[in-house]
């Protein structure tokens, strides 16, 4: 039997008018909206409907914003019946609200924390990601280790986003000396991201405290279908795991190739991206053959 996927997107799929046609044209999206703007005290619908790219670039912004459009597009749905789900990144609390893990005010309630958390982490430590296109994986994380042990600065493999597109995570000298280092190894580009921190790192390690307390805090219920979780890439039922999943993840990596590889052994056939922006769609279609790719935004 064919098996239906549902994954939602993380930061970087931010854009200025996000979500405003759910809101005009949905009233459950309007009331949605409106509660968001109260749970987080600011009014976040008007950053997203009319704000400036700088407005929607800043973190503790960025991620209510995407999880919000996620969320609330997927609510507006007939009946969805997902199989399995998964996000990137902070997209995984997105999925974690469709499976019913999470209700979507608590859901937003830890993406506010998380993203106030990480913005924090960022300030105390500068720190920066890049992307290493087309170099295998296994010698992207060998020169990581050796920066590491050479120069005494961290790098870290942090996004597995599809074959050959492998983005790391460290100090701004740790990963100006891993740009270099990868394309002596033959990397195509290594190119610096404009973030402004080194999300899925070591360096989080005061956002991961901070998230882990208020996740703890927080009722998770036990899922109604799977969920890939981006630090393992194997199903998770257990609604304890999850939360330890969900804690590590923010020092942890995001096998995102990993995941849709194991989504797709375990029969999806149908993978449908429901947020802003099309990009996991793309890495879908470059990480298996055969397959439906949708979206929903």
């Amino acid at each position: 039997m064919s098996k239906h996927a549902y994954i939602f997107p993380g930061q970087g799929s931010q854009f200025s008018g996000m979500g405003k046609q759910l809101y005009e044209t949905n009233s459950l999206a309007k009331k949605m909206f409106e509660q968001a703007n109260d749970i987080l005290g600011f009014n976040i619908s008007n950053i997203m409907f009319t704000g400036t790219d700088e407005e929607l670039k800043q973190t503790k912004v960025t991620q209510p914003a995407i999880f919000l459009h996620s969320v609330i597009a997927y609510s507006t749905l007939e009946n969805p019946t997902p199989n399995m789900v998964a996000g990137h990144s902070l997209g995984e609390f997105s999925a974690l609200v469709a499976n019913k893990v999470l209700s979507f005010e608590d859901a937003l309630k830890l993406v506010s924390i998380r993203a106030t958390a990480m913005q924090k982490a960022c300030e105390l430590n500068p720190s920066t990601m890049a992307a290493v296109l087309a170099l295998a994986d296994d010698k992207v994380e060998e020169i990581c280790k050796e920066i590491q042990l050479q120069d005494n600065e961290v790098v870290a493999a942090a996004n597995y986003n599809c074959p050959g597109q492998l983005v790391i995570s460290g100090s701004i000298k740790g990963i100006e000396i891993a740009c270099e280092k990868m394309k002596s190894a033959g990397a195509k580009r290594a190119l610096v991201l404009p973030v402004g921190g080194a999300f899925h790192s070591p360096l989080m390690l005061p956002a991961k405290e901070e998230l882990a307390a208020a996740i703890e805090a927080t009722h998770f219920n036990d899922p109604i279908c799977p969920i890939y979780q981006n630090v393992v890439a194997t199903a998770v039922n257990n609604a304890f795991e999850i939360k330890q999943n969900l804690i590590a993840q923010l020092t942890g990596a995001v096998k995102w190739t990993q995941s849709v590889q194991a989504m797709n052994d375990d029969g999806a056939t149908q993978f449908t991206e429901v947020g802003p922006g099309k990009v996991l769609q793309g890495l879908v279609q470059k990480i298996v053959k055969d397959v439906t790719v949708s979206g929903v935004n």
